[in-house]
């Protein structure tokens, strides 16, 4: 086994801030080249392959300085969601708030990316210092110092993190052609082959919904050691929701308006960016007041609201109003038209019913394989657990 050493950043790859076209040039922007920011990265697993914004071709060679080879490792540097790392997989720009590594030959890109990934920490104190926006700037960013070792045993570390991020991959894209089934058998069955002898109905008048609380933050014993997920609407990625950012105890429960939700239920954003984003509670949790959720019953299974929450998804976004954040409200969500023909959705849903499961079953082998990834990060990039030939 060889030493490790250590190394700043600077010396690893070429850094690169990214920047924003601007607004005196609309024409930069288009479909051509992903143009990547904080706020994409909520899609991202260890690939960045899509961005919500694009740059056109004018747009790209406007700015070639700052242009990102495939694999090259984008490191979030401002504001709250700070040191998050992903790799593009794609040529690419990112905006200000990315500084980005291009590694030289020398080093192995996926080492250099878990190396970033393991930095978390590092980066969060960096950027905490006190400045009011957390922040770290080029030059301190160049300065961090890394331990490596030989190029052979880097390429060995990151063949195993890179092995279960490689299924945790697979299992991501499986969810979303499944999701994309269960969209397409929706619009088949409820759009445009929809029964003449079926009426429409009003959502609020078959479907119970309901929204919930946020406990007071004054009494910390409602957040300490919590049994019950307390989902936010950030959280919300269109997917089964195991676990939360934060719990909330009984007692919260029974004290504030943030009432337990049966497994299944289907929740939906009311507020901010995430407007129309959804997700399927996998076991009973709890929301604050910016999620809807819709409450599945024997006429309407949760694969149904599922179906319809996807296909609906941008009606809700265009009906959002507000200038500072948009909203929607419970009431609109109320108002919106579902089918009434039951034996219908009783077909529908036992065909997309075992999609749901399985992409509930690929859901948590997600789950367990970053638990294993998560787990061996720091052990094998403090050089703790050895790799052999």
């Amino acid at each position: 086994m060889t030493e490790w050493k250590e190394y700043k950043l600077g010396e690893v790859g070429e850094i690169i801030t990214g920047k924003t076209p601007s607004v005196r040039n609309p024409e930069d922007w288009g479909n051509n080249f992903l143009f990547i920011t904080p706020s994409d990265y909520c899609n991202y697993g260890k690939y960045a392959k899509n961005s919500i914004r694009k740059l056109s071709v004018s747009g790209l060679e406007r700015l070639k300085k700052k242009v990102l080879p495939p694999k090259s490792i984008l490191v979030t540097c401002i504001g709250s969601d700070m040191g998050k790392v992903v790799m593009n997989n794609v040529m690419c720009i990112t905006n200000q708030q990315i500084n980005a590594i291009v590694p030289y030959k020398e080093y192995d890109n996926d080492f250099v990316y878990y190396s970033l990934l393991n930095a978390y920490d590092t980066l969060r104190v960096l950027g905490g210092d006190g400045t009011a926006v957390p922040i770290v700037n080029k030059s301190d960013f160049e300065n961090i110092v890394l331990k490596m070792p030989s190029l052979v045993e880097q390429k060995r570390i990151a063949g195993v993190l890179s092995s279960l991020d490689d299924k945790i991959d697979l299992l991501h894209r499986e969810n979303e052609t499944l999701e994309a089934l269960a969209e397409t058998l929706f619009r088949h069955y409820f759009i445009e082959n929809p029964n003449p002898t079926w009426k429409e109905g009003k959502l609020g008048d078959y479907i119970k919904t309901t929204s919930g609380g946020t406990p007071s933050r004054k009494i910390m014993k409602y957040y300490t050691s919590g049994s019950f997920g307390w989902v936010k609407s950030k959280e919300l990625h269109g997917t089964f929701i195991f676990e939360t950012e934060e719990n909330i105890t009984e007692e919260a429960v029974c004290n504030s308006s943030a009432k337990v939700l049966p497994a299944n239920s289907v929740l939906i954003a009311m507020y901010g960016a995430t407007v129309g984003e959804y997700g399927i509670l996998a076991h009973p949790m709890t929301c604050n007041q910016a999620v809807c959720a819709l409450l599945p019953n024997e006429k309407y299974p949760y694969s149904y609201l599922f179906g319809w929450t996807i296909f609906h998804k941008q009606d809700l976004i265009n009906l959002a109003t507000g200038a500072a954040q948009q909203n929607i409200s419970q009431d609109l969500i109320k108002q919106q038209t579902i089918c009434t023909d039951y034996e219908l959705i009783k077909t529908f849903d036992k065909q997309v019913g075992s999609f749901l499961e399985k992409i509930k079953s690929n859901q948590y082998q997600i789950l367990s394989l970053s638990v294993q990834r998560d787990m061996l990060l720091p052990r094998l990039m403090s050089g703790e657990v050895k790799i052999y030939d």
